[in-house]
């Protein structure tokens, strides 16, 4: 992740994060600042955050995903007669390894394309602020 942000900030100019408040900063003191570079001038600095954010999700869920293994199985399924690992198990074994590479899960329902089917979204956020959503098709119970 910081080399990621490191060659970033080492590009030729491009300015990183805090070389861009500091321009920011100076050109938002000046009274003669020209309104639509300020804002571009913004809009680089939430693209280079945007940048950064990705990177550094991408970087801990790898972290995650290495330390993750398979979970046991501890609930029996009577119908198909197989084992599978419950949702508490799952969340027992799971939170604790993603909540320590800076992840939170929401989720949520959608409306899904097939009748008597629920569309789950799972919002996968990260403490440095980007997020993704995860969706499934799931039959309704």
């Amino acid at each position: 992740m910081n080399a990621v942000i490191q060659r970033q900030d080492q590009l030729p100019g491009m300015p990183g994060p805090a070389t861009m408040l500091e321009v920011i900063s100076r050109a938002a003191s000046d009274p003669n600042i020209d309104v639509s570079k300020m804002e571009r001038l913004m809009e680089m600095y939430e693209r280079i955050q945007s940048k950064n954010a990705e990177a550094a999700f991408n970087a801990a869920m790898s972290a995650a995903q290495a330390q993750m293994g398979r979970v046991s199985a501890d609930a029996t399924n009577p119908q198909t007669r197989s084992r599978y690992a419950s949702y508490a198990k799952l969340d027992a074994v799971l939170r604790p390894i993603y909540t320590s590479h800076g992840f939170a899960l929401s989720f949520d329902e959608g409306k899904a394309d097939k009748p008597d089917y629920v569309l789950v979204l799972c919002r996968v956020s990260h403490k440095d602020g980007h997020c993704r959503t995860y969706q499934k098709e799931m039959p309704a119970d």
